[in-house]
């Protein structure tokens, strides 16, 4: 243990772990205790599937060193996917914590497997250019989703790309209705699956950032001739990032599309896409803890301030101009610096008297 808490990665991962499990507990306690209030209530789950959105795609953003907008697609693919599977397997899977995890693994793979041949032809760009085409990608996938009309009745699955044009038996049901999107869902999320799921992107995202491959994909970033130099295949390392980041930003969809009763393609856009990168931006570029911290506080930040009204959006730019600011100055973390030196020597004197 000694040697564990001596490493210093060891002791970041433990500080996350710590963290994120410490904040559920309070979570769950508060709510079985009836001091939460319904809202509240409400953004548990999301808060959850926005963390793992966050923190996926700072693996690609902070780690890798890419810039991708299209999240939201990879996010809209695992939630229809999630949603489809949920209502096909409703009645050979009655359970809904197992029909849950087995909506969330066919997201992230469907995802995956969309991050992958998209990765093929545009992982070989950089900068502003693969920005703009997985920008494109999210809106590919917003657009064909809300063209897509797929019902289930007695006979099986029926679907259509450009209008309704099956007839449904007695008994049947929509699940996607084109422009409307999925409607009827049965709500099966959890917030114990959605910290269930964080642990299992911090697992995924901390083990990759800290083994080999992840040291090759930091030293890409860094200095991609260098990299290409001492014979690591930088595209190769690249995708390897890009279909993580993709599949777990699918299971973060299949959770937050079953935890509502109907959602639209139209969720899942350009302007999501942005508060993702704001919460990976305003955590820090490569620091997990700090966008576990960021999605939490910039989700519940606007709802809570929903009393406001006109002046809660104008308030929360006010707040991430204020924390751009103080975050990225140089005198601030100097500072910041000085007062933890001062608290750790102060622990210190405590601890040896």
């Amino acid at each position: 243990m000694k040697k564990l808490w001596n490493n210093k990665q060891s002791k970041e991962q433990l500080v996350i772990y710590l963290t994120v499990t410490v904040a559920f507990l309070i979570m769950q306690i508060l709510s079985m205790a009836g001091m939460l209030s319904s809202a509240m209530k409400g953004f548990l789950v999301p808060v959850c599937a926005y963390i793992v959105l966050a923190v996926s795609l700072n693996l690609l953003v902070g780690i890798c060193g890419e810039l991708s907008l299209g999240h939201a697609g990879f996010m809209g693919i695992g939630a229809f996917t999630g949603i489809l599977i949920s209502a096909i397997a409703a009645e050979a899977i009655p359970n809904g914590t197992l029909r849950l995890i087995a909506a969330m693994a066919c997201g992230g793979i469907m995802a995956g497997i969309m991050g992958f041949f998209i990765g093929i032809p545009t992982l070989r760009l950089r900068g502003d250019y693969l920005a703009i085409v997985t920008l494109a990608f999210g809106e590919i996938i917003k657009n064909v989703v809300s063209n897509m009309y797929v019902g289930l009745d007695e006979n099986g699955l029926h679907m259509s790309m450009t209008s309704m044009k099956f007839t449904l038996e007695e008994g049947g049901k929509m699940i996607l209705d084109g422009p409307i999107g999925a409607t009827g869902i049965r709500k099966i999320a959890s917030f114990p699956m959605g910290f269930a799921l964080i642990l299992l992107t911090l697992f995924v995202v901390l083990n990759l950032i800290n083994s080999k491959e992840g040291r090759a994909i930091k030293a890409v970033r860094d200095n991609r001739i260098a990299a290409e130099s001492v014979g690591i295949n930088v595209t190769a390392f690249r995708m390897k990032a890009f279909v993580v980041s993709a599949a777990l930003a699918g299971m973060a969809g299949a959770l937050y599309g079953l935890n509502m009763s109907s959602i639209a393609a139209s969720k899942f856009n350009f302007n999501t896409s942005i508060n993702i990168l704001v919460f990976v931006v305003l955590g820090g570029m490569g620091n997990i803890l700090g966008s576990v911290i960021a999605a939490t506080v910039l989700y519940i930040l606007p709802e809570a301030m929903r009393q406001l009204e006109d002046y809660r959006m104008i308030l929360y730019a006010v707040v991430l101009i204020l924390v751009m600011l103080f975050t990225w100055s140089p005198k601030f973390k100097e500072k910041l610096a000085v007062l933890s030196q001062k608290l750790k020597s102060m622990f210190s004197k405590k601890g040896g008297a």
